[in-house]
């Protein structure tokens, strides 16, 4: 598309927004400033680093098997750099605990240290990356049985309050380094196929083991955690440990935040509408950003009703500096990277279209009772012309315009990820 043409849309865009009040540079100037996290698993299908053999487990899957996914961490940086250049604005990369530099040699959750993750705090300064982390309670041994921080074994419960300990103490340690806070994210695949008779005592050990990783303080100014609920998952069909109702009330009584993942919850269930409440009790939330089909099938985001609703609420909330958004899907069908840049897009598309949205306007014509004013307003906003501005964004980010940036990602995939 070119420059110019990109201009006088813009210009046009512009003229249309001020009608209504909205200022298109500040808005601008705020999208610019919301970082996305880029989950490190899109590139090698959740399998990581550990062994040469490791094999998903945990309720999650992936499913396909497009050629060129990243075999080692040096391919997965390649790839992340990759994408990253054809998104404008400055974001972040989310790493799992199985992502680990282990090339001196094996070391088992419960030892994992910084210098496993050295390689990745070094790569995120050079390229002005801020990094977050996860705990990996899921493809091992000890989490066979789909039981982890719950588990009846006090000694493997103790395995795995020790890992995310560690893995706090990495992401703690990626802040200080890097400058920026760092969000560590704890979710465990606890549950039950089939119908438990235990549901308290599996939960109450879940608090127990919580209770003992959090006695472990850390530095605000660094890291923050995170905790964050499923409702099932493949194994765990009939009972979750970790709910969402347990976990909100374990993060309102601790002023811990609370992770809502977009397919978490019941299939009518939307985290749009739940996030003014968590920012009731708590100062911040953070979202795991992902598009479920039916169940937690984690596609990869689209500019779907849900996506601009999410966007909607944060900005209307005032939470554009409470609330941090990363992605959370794995899909083993389509290009990689290209599942990056679709994803990425389609979440900050919607954070344009939220950014623009006439919310003065909106605000005056509710508070006066004037309902039919403010459905007329809120469809109309709908088709203004905010995609003129998100492509001004991105020429003035000097990234790729519009849908060329598929010849792009083809091009990337003749020249090195087929040859993998």
């Amino acid at each position: 598309m070119k420059e110019q043409q990109i201009q006088q849309s813009f210009e046009i865009a512009k003229a249309r927004y001020a009608e209504l009040g909205v200022d298109v540079e500040k808005a601008i100037s705020e999208l610019d400033k919301l970082p996305i996290s880029l989950h490190c698993w899109q590139t090698d299908d959740v399998t990581g680093f550990e062994k040469a053999d490791a094999t998903l487990t945990g309720g999650i899957q992936t499913t396909g098997n497009y050629p060129g996914k990243a075999r080692n961490i040096k391919e997965v940086m390649a790839d992340l750099e990759k994408a990253l250049s054809l998104i404008p604005g400055n974001h972040r990369v989310n790493v799992h605990a199985i992502y680990g530099d282990f090339s001196g040699g094996f070391a088992d959750r419960d030892q994992i240290e910084p210098k496993h993750f050295q390689t990745w705090i070094d790569w995120a300064k050079k390229n002005n990356y801020g990094l977050d982390f996860n705990c990996s309670c899921f493809s091992h041994d000890k989490s066979a049985d789909g039981l982890t921080l719950s588990h009846p074994d006090p000694a493997i419960r103790e395995f795995w309050i020790e890992h995310v300990i560690r893995s706090r103490k990495i992401a703690e340690e990626m802040g200080r380094q890097l400058g920026s806070k760092c969000m560590h994210n704890i979710w465990i695949p606890d549950g039950s196929k089939d119908v438990t008779v235990n549901r308290l005592q599996y939960r109450q050990n879940l608090k127990d083991s919580l209770d003992k990783i959090f006695e472990y303080k850390t530095n605000d100014v660094y890291m923050k955690d995170c905790i964050e609920s499923k409702l099932f998952g493949i194994g765990a069909e009939s009972y979750t440990v970790g709910s969402h109702e347990f976990y909100m009330g374990y993060g309102v009584r601790n002023n811990i935040i609370v992770t809502l993942d977009g397919g978490h919850f019941h299939p009518t269930e939307i985290i749009s509408d739940k996030i003014s409440s968590l920012l009731l009790f708590l100062p911040e939330v953070m979202l795991h950003v992902t598009r479920g089909v039916r169940w937690d099938s984690d596609h990869v985001v689209n500019l779907n009703e849900e996506i601009v609703a999410i966007a909607q609420e944060i900005v209307r909330a005032n939470a554009v500096d409470k609330v941090h958004i990363g992605l959370d899907y794995f899909d083993a069908s389509i290009n990689r990277i290209g599942a990056y840049v679709v994803g990425v897009r389609a979440t900050q598309k919607a954070l344009t279209q939220a950014l623009l949205e006439p919310l003065a306007k909106l605000r005056e014509f509710e508070a006066n009772g004037q309902n039919f004013e403010r459905m007329a307003l809120l469809e109309e906003a709908k088709s203004l012309p905010w995609n003129a501005v998100y492509d001004y964004y991105c020429m003035k980010k000097g990234v790729i315009v519009g849908q060329d940036y598929i010849v792009n990602i083809q091009q990337y995939e003749t020249d090195v990820t087929l040859k993998r």
